[in-house]
């Protein structure tokens, strides 16, 4: 798959139902623990800077961004979990908004959950993965900031988070590098395979 980084666009920042796009084109949802890399992984994998907005401050991302990629599909960045510095309430207006969205759309083709190679999968980590597979969602695991590790331990780090998530035999994880791109045909062959 190919993408025209000159046909992408934030279509809308949602937070209900009635205010999501109604595009005709399939959704690839992406799910992660705050400051996991999401924004940046969506900067690198469309080959722009600064589409998706990143921070150094967890919990940035507080609406569902609708992100129409080259008229081909559209990504959906949803806030990030485990962020403990938001108040309670907070978090479960984010809980209650990505899961209406999460169990209600009917475009939602694939969950793409990012998790930081460099850790085993937080507890957070394992009930997103845990609460989409509840609802037979398909689960695309992306293992970021692989450049942060040495190249040797990559394979162990990945089995660590399947181990870890007791990942489905259909669900499949690939590492990445929003620095050196490494996996970026990968994973868009990956998720070209649900729309």
């Amino acid at each position: 798959m190919k993408v025209n980084p000159n046909n992408i666009e934030l279509l809308i920042s949602a937070v209900k139902p009635e205010q999501y796009p109604e595009t005709g084109l399939e959704e690839v949802a992406l799910a992660g623990r705050s400051n996991v890399g999401k924004s940046t992984f969506i900067n690198s994998m469309i080959g722009r800077k600064n589409m998706a907005r990143t921070s150094q401050q967890p919990g940035k991302t507080q609406t569902l961004n609708f992100y129409n990629i080259d008229d081909q599909m559209i990504f959906v960045d949803v806030p990030g979990y485990g962020y403990a510095k938001v108040s309670k309430k907070q978090r479960e207006q984010f809980g209650k908004m990505i899961e209406k969205y999460i169990t209600q759309r009917e475009q939602l083709k694939v969950v793409v959950q990012l998790i930081d190679i460099r850790h085993n999968p937080t507890e957070d980590d394992v009930l997103m993965y845990d609460f989409l597979k509840y609802y037979d969602l398909p689960v695309l695991i992306i293992a970021t900031k692989e450049d942060k590790i040495a190249k040797g331990k990559v394979q162990k780090h990945l089995k660590n988070i399947k181990d870890k998530l007791e990942l489905e035999e259909e669900d499949t994880i690939i590492s990445y590098s929003s620095v050196t791109n490494k996996n970026q045909q990968v994973i868009w062959d990956a998720i070209e395979r649900y729309l």
